[in-house]
């Protein structure tokens, strides 16, 4: 069997990916995630769970937000930790700034799955058309959505509605592009 072990900063990419991955995966790749108690622990943790991991034909992706930090430099510790952890062909991609942009890149998504009307038409803003460039995507999807997003519950209720195709998230076209590649090697 042919898997695809996702290491993740949080609870709500879980989410997220669990309502994504059946949209872009082929059926005979199985997903498991391991969640981390946050970014400090994702690294702290990372290199010796990459090291443990016996398992034959698995493809790692590590997702973390970028939050306040710089993308690349981000991107260059994670890689560093996986080389730690003897794996130089892992996966890893960071949510520009955080994994709320990717909501905010399809709002009728969020409409939806929120239950507010009026937001979808909101898109065509240049705030929405760009939404990794917001500094706190996550404080804008709460004020856009007047206080009704919660990260967890928010993620199981707007991922099943993401589009693939037309969300506006830079970065989460990045990611899904990264999974599509790696399954290629699989």
């Amino acid at each position: 069997m042919k898997r695809m072990i996702f290491l993740l900063e949080e609870p709500s990419a879980e989410e997220m990916l669990k309502a994504v991955l059946p949209k872009v995966l082929p059926g005979y790749i199985h997903t498991e995630f391991k969640v981390f108690e946050g970014k400090q622990d994702l690294e702290k943790g990372l290199a010796r769970t990459l090291k443990a991991w016996r398992t034959p034909h698995c493809a790692f992706i590590v997702i973390r937000d970028q939050d306040s930090g710089d993308c690349h430099a981000v991107k260059q510790k994670l890689i560093a930790l996986c080389r730690q952890g003897n794996r130089d062909d892992v996966l890893v991609r960071v949510a520009c700034r955080e994994l709320e942009s990717f909501y905010l890149g399809d709002l009728s998504a969020v409409e939806k799955g929120l239950g507010i009307s009026g937001i979808a038409r909101k898109q065509k803003a240049q705030k929405y058309r760009a939404p990794d460039r917001l500094g706190s995507p996550s404080q804008e999807l709460a004020r856009l959505t007047y206080g009704v997003y919660q990260k967890l519950a928010g993620s199981r209720a707007i991922a099943p509605h993401l589009h693939i195709k037309e969300n506006t998230s830079h970065s989460f076209k990045i990611l899904l592009a990264g999974i599509r590649k790696l399954v290629k090697t699989l």
